[in-house]
C-alpha cells in the first residue's frame, strides 16, 4: 500500500456498467521525501477507483495490481489501483 495525491479526474463519455457506484481519479504515488517536505509528487500517474469521494489534492492510501481488484470479487474492474482510505493527517 502506498500514499498517493489526487491530481485529476478521469472522465468517460461511455463506461462499462461495472463502474457504477464510484469514480476514477488520476493520482500520483508519493515518496517519503515528498510527503515530509510537501513537494509535489513526481512519479507516474495511476488510474484509481474511488468510492470515498476524494477531491483534487486529497491524499489517499492505495492498493495496486491484483490487490486493487480484491474488493470487487466475484466481479472484476479494470483499474490500476483502489482507494482504500482517505487520509486527513499524516504524522511522522
Amino acid at each position: 500500500m502506498r500514499i498517493a495525491k489526487v491530481i485529476g479526474n478521469v472522465v468517460l463519455s461511455r463506461s462499462h456498467p461495472s463502474f457504477t457506484g464510484g469514480s476514477l481519479r488520476l493520482a500520483v504515488p508519493m515518496t517519503l521525501e515528498e510527503l515530509t517536505t510537501g513537494a509535489e509528487p513526481a512519479g507516474e500517474e495511476l488510474v484509481v477507483w474511488d468510492e470515498h469521494g476524494a477531491g483534487l489534492g486529497s491524499l489517499m492510501a492505495i492498493s495496486e495490481s491484483g490487490e486493487a481488484a480484491q474488493p470487487f470479487r466475484p466481479e472484476m474492474k479494470p483499474v490500476d489501483a483502489y482507494n482504500s482510505a482517505l487520509l486527513d493527517e499524516l504524522k511522522f
